[in-house]
């Protein structure tokens, strides 16, 4: 199953943003994709091994490769038609 995973930090304004927004796409796709949550500030290797320079960065990531990269604050629609492409892309 593909992940989405939030790369993001308690005290980061965007990130605070987008995640309702996340939450909300992984409801609406439960099944499809599985939501992870990553503080940068408490999972910093992880961080350094997907070369997250910036808060919000957004991954989505299929049998350990990162199929799709977002990094920044993105309104919901652009959010979900970016996720909807990497989604799209899995199928091929």
């Amino acid at each position: 199953m593909p992940a989405l995973i939030d790369f993001w930090a308690e005290w980061c304004g965007p990130c605070k943003l987008v995640s309702p927004v996340l939450d909300q796409l992984a409801t609406e796709k439960a099944g499809r994709i599985k939501l992870v949550k990553v503080d940068v500030d408490k999972a910093p290797g992880l961080s350094a091994r997907f070369a997250v320079q910036a808060i919000p960065t957004l991954m989505v990531i299929v049998s350990g490769m990162v199929i799709a990269r977002q990094a920044g604050a993105a309104p919901a629609p652009a959010l979900r038609t970016w996720l909807e492409h990497a989604l799209s892309s899995t199928l091929s």
